[in-house]
This record gives C-alpha cells, structure tokens and sequence, in this order.
C-alpha cells in the first residue's frame, strides 16, 4: 500500500495475504475488505431466509452465512442460494455430511469448525467435496470448541491453543491440496481474540476473517466488536468481517460498514459528522440526526454531511464534508456546499433541504465515477 506522505498518521499497511474466492467476492490480497452478516430466521423457512438476505444485501453485506443443521435445511439451502444476490456461506456444526450437502446445494464457502466437525477423515470427505463443487472453506476456530487434547496441553482456551488448533487444520487441508480457504480464531473476548489474530497473522498468509464471537447485543456487542476489530484492522490485520451481535444482521452489516469507514478503509454510503448537541445548539440536533440517517439510508454513494448545533465547531467541520448544516439563530442556519457558506436555510424546512442536496451531490458524484 502506498504511504500518504501528506497525512502518514492515517496510512494503514493491510498484511499481506493470498487471496480467495467466495463466489464472485474476492477475499484476501489487494481486494477490500467484505463485510458478511449471519441470518437467524429457520433455513427451512426459504421465503423468510430469502427476505432477510436480500435485506442484508441491501444494507451493503457482501457475503452473507447460512446455518446448516439438518438435511431439510440442506434442501432449502439450494432454494435460497438461487434467489441470494450474494454469496452464501454455509455453517456448519457436528455432522460433516451437512457440509457435502451444502456444497451440492451450491453454497460458495463452507465454514466448519474443526472443534467438533469429526475426525481428519470426516474433514477430508468435507473437502473431497468442496474441491468437486468449487466452494472454498473457512476453518472457524472458536475459543468454546477447542479439542480435547488442546485442552488437555494448554489447561484453559488461550491464543495459543486457538491458532495451534487452526494451523493444524489449515496442514489438513493442504495435504489434501486444498488452498481456497480463509481463517479466523473468535473468542467472545476482546483480549484473547485480538492476541489470537496477531498470532495468527504471523503464522500464515491465509486470509483471515475477523470477529468477536458472541459479542452481545446492539450496543453492548457494537462497542466490543469495534475496539476488538478496530485495533486489528487499525493494524493491517483482516481481510473480511462479521459483527456477530444479539440484533437484526442488517444491524451488522450496519455496524461493520462504520467500523471499516471510520478507519477509511471501506466507503459506502452517507458519513453523518453530528455533534452531541448542547445548550448552544440552534436546532434539535439529536432528532435531525435520527430523522437524516433514516432518510438517507438509500445512498450508496461514498460521501460526507456534517450536521452541528452551533457555529463554534460548524464552520470547521463544514469545510472537510460535501454537505453541511450548522445552527445559528432566529430559527434558521448556514448550509454548506464543498466546504463553503453557500446559504442560509430555516430550521422547518432544513431536513427535506439537505435530503435534496445530499441526493444531488450523490448524483453528481455518480456521473462523474462513469465518465
């Protein structure tokens, strides 16, 4: 990656790794980093699995899981990979037929946790399978699965217990000649797993997916993923994602797309810079806030609006976003337009105004990218 010689304090050096497939997704080397989301609904359930994934794909999930528990679910399986406009990976646990199943149903990748998907020969048929339909493989080393004998040698789950478990699969896997595969190494703490992934990193040129298992619900589970994520993205280290919280998945795919772009290494959508508003503020910030990321949801395009209370951080901020609005008195502010004062907007009217100009600097952007 080439180094910002202007702001080096935001150049992030991504690790070097191979790189995979995962359908038409490209995972690992220069390719960005994918954001991937879980459905919860019954897989059986094909029109509810359907719909949940659509929604996700819509919110900008770029691979979305699947679990495979039983053969009727198996069954679905090949139902829904035909109507998903992403990628399916699909989980599987305990039984390895699940996974052959899955990869003739069409599934793209197959995760499978090698704490508890059987013996060597059970994984090889897995790959025997993989291999024949074209699906790559995610080995998914979690901290509450580890085998006996990790256990045994270790006494606890740990880091080195986690990548010792991954790094005899990954031999599996090659021995077998196979080498479309991506790793990760989740624990449901934030320490364990972030030492887990330095270790890992060093130890392979796999690509790696990261997360923080079982992180909890939206907002608990949002603030462990980000500093759990953060400091290892912040570090290079990740080549595809999942926010694994207690939540909607669109709320996932929600949360992982700002993690990625507050550290500029992923961009879609609307950027709101909003302060946290105070007894200086000129219009109710906090609603126009809630009230703008709602009605901007469907904005693709990568870019930034600005949104604060009072002239005193206003202005400043206005000159580094597209858009901007900032309070100021008698019951009306300042827009903003590429960083300059353009005019002067009422409060009443203020969130359809800058809906209007948002959308039509997206559309100006959008022009310009196909020219």
């Amino acid at each position: 990656m080439s180094i910002n010689h202007i702001r080096p304090w935001r150049t992030i050096e991504r690790r070097k790794s191979r790189q995979i497939m995962v359908g038409n997704v490209p995972v690992g080397g220069d390719a960005p980093i994918s954001v991937q989301t879980m459905t919860n609904t019954l897989t059986t359930d094909v029109a509810a699995t359907v719909a949940q994934v659509q929604a996700a794909a819509e919110a900008g999930a770029d691979i979305v899981r699947i679990s495979v528990p039983d053969e009727a679910s198996s069954k679905a399986l090949k139902d829904i990979v035909k109507e998903s406009p992403v990628p399916i990976v699909a989980d599987i646990h305990f039984h390895y037929k699940r996974g052959i199943e899955a990869a003739e149903a069409g599934a793209a990748c197959l995760r499978i946790n090698p704490g508890n998907i059987g013996d060597a020969t059970r994984v090889a048929e897995v790959v025997n399978a993989a291999k024949d339909h074209n699906c790559s493989i995610r080995i998914g080393v979690n901290a509450g699965s580890l085998e006996k004998h990790l256990l045994d040698k270790y006494g606890e789950p740990c880091p080195d217990a986690m990548v010792e478990s991954g790094l005899e699969h990954i031999r599996i896997l090659q021995d077998h000649d196979f080498h479309e595969f991506k790793i990760s190494v989740k624990a449901s703490d934030v320490f364990m797993s972030a030492a887990a992934y330095q270790m890992l990193s060093e130890a392979t040129d796999a690509p790696i997916h990261l997360g923080i298992t079982e992180a909890g619900g939206l907002t608990s589970g949002t603030i462990k993923s980000s500093i759990g994520l953060g400091q290892l993205l912040w570090m290079g280290i990740g080549d595809t994602l999942r926010v694994s919280l207690s939540a909607d998945p669109v709320e996932e795919v929600k949360v992982g797309y700002e993690i990625l772009k507050s550290l500029g290494l992923r961009h879609r959508g609307v950027n709101i810079i909003s302060c946290p508003s105070c007894a200086r503020q000129g219009f109710d910030v906090i609603k126009t806030v809630e009230t703008l990321e709602d009605r901007l949801a469907h904005i693709k395009t990568p870019m930034s609006l600005s949104i604060i209370g009072c002239v005193v951080n206003g202005p400043g901020e206005a000159l580094m976003t597209d858009v901007g609005f900032t309070g100021g008195g008698a019951g009306a502010g300042m827009v903003y337009l590429a960083g300059k004062a353009s005019h002067k907007m009422s409060n009443d009217a203020m969130v359809d105004h800058i809906v209007e100009q948002v959308e039509q600097k997206a559309a100006e952007l959008d022009a310009a990218a196909d020219t």
